[in-house]
């Protein structure tokens, strides 16, 4: 009798943190496949399954990116999938939820996220909206405090070609935004523009922010230039943007001011869609690899030397992996993770490194 209302109990239980949005720890993988190089191996720690409900329903639509809160004492990981919102992993990766979204934002594709921080110590997601032409900013509890539409060619954006495609209607498609000192950084890469343009923040209580006269890039295969300038990533503690020239397998570098500093090359045949950076690592989730059939790699980059690739597909049995869209790393409880997502068909998995 009391086994059955324990059982009864626990049901009731396991129905309420579904229903709240929390994943019990019983999504762990149960996977012993390894991949990746030397002191960068990694395991299967969690699948799509660990994440809510509502996000489960519409995973195989992902075509986003992550942001990590890196503060001391916090570590919380943040993303959106188009119809479901957004989602909040905890910092030990435990535990998933969904997070409040706004009616405006919710329906649509979030390409990427950027976690920032204002002079006053508030904390804030932006999303760029690929399919809404807008990038949407919020709180850390999903409270939609901006939205930053196309610009209209009024504003001078510090490069006649920028300001000239904008006066003669051209898209607006924002594929990856970051914040460096009061600038926002948007890279535009699905349209045939491809510049990167910026936003200046000129408040914060509330958010106010307005097209800034500095842009950089251009479509083309020159130093400085995108085949497809898809994400963008300011390196914890540097004034320096680096921007994912996806089709030219490469990291182009700038300063601050949109002058070009250097390219860092990836293996050829790859498609890199954005960086992140953690101390000396660096992680690059891939479109393509050289090998096609075998999926999408993901590469480990260690003083930006390339010392670890992991094969999702070919060596940790996830079908859905065959195009990484976004990967970045993240540290709980001593250990190193990649967590990472899937595109066409979308997919989900955090990666452990082996001890």
């Amino acid at each position: 009798m009391q086994r059955i209302v324990f059982s009864a109990l626990f049901a009731a239980l396991l129905t309420l943190a579904w229903s709240a949005g929390f994943v019990p720890l019983s999504t762990v993988a149960d996977n012993h496949l390894t991949s990746g190089q030397g002191k960068y191996q990694f395991k299967v720690a969690y699948t799509g399954s660990h994440l809510p409900q509502a996000a489960q329903d519409v995973l195989e639509k992902a075509h986003g990116g992550f942001a990590v809160d890196r503060r001391d004492g916090r570590g919380e990981v943040y993303f959106a999938l188009p119809g479901a919102g957004i989602i909040q992993v905890a910092a030990d990766l435990g535990d998933t939820q969904m997070l409040s979204t706004d009616s405006a934002m919710k329906p649509h594709n979030m390409h990427n996220a950027t976690i920032w921080y204002d002079a006053d110590g508030g904390a804030h997601l932006s999303f760029p909206g690929n399919g809404s032409a807008s990038v949407y900013t919020t709180d850390l509890q999903g409270n939609l405090e901006h939205t930053l539409g196309a610009p209209d060619g009024t504003k001078d954006l510090g490069f006649p070609t920028a300001t000239r495609y904008f006066y003669g209607r051209g898209n607006f498609v924002p594929t990856d935004v970051d914040q460096l000192g009061s600038l926002l950084y948007v890279a535009t890469g699905y349209s045939a523009l491809d510049y990167v343009l910026t936003a200046k923040i000129t408040a914060t209580n509330p958010l106010q922010m307005a097209w800034y006269d500095l842009a950089f890039g251009g479509k083309g295969s020159g130093p400085g230039q995108f085949g497809t300038g898809h994400g963008i990533t300011v390196p914890a503690g540097t004034q320096r943007v680096d921007v994912a020239d996806r089709p030219n397998a490469e990291i182009d570098r700038f300063t601050r001011h949109g002058q070009y500093i250097s390219t860092l090359k990836l293996p050829l045949g790859s498609y890199p869609c954005d960086v992140d950076y953690l101390d000396n690592l660096g992680v690059v989730g891939a479109l393509h690899g050289a090998d096609r059939a075998a999926g999408a790699p993901i590469f480990i980059l260690e003083n930006d030397k390339l010392v670890s690739t992991i094969m999702p597909k070919a060596e940790l049995g996830l079908d859905k992996f065959q195009h990484v869209h976004n990967a970045v790393l993240h540290k709980a409880n001593g250990k190193l993770y990649v967590i990472a997502q899937a595109w066409n068909p979308g997919d989900f998995a955090i990666f452990e490194q082996l001890m």
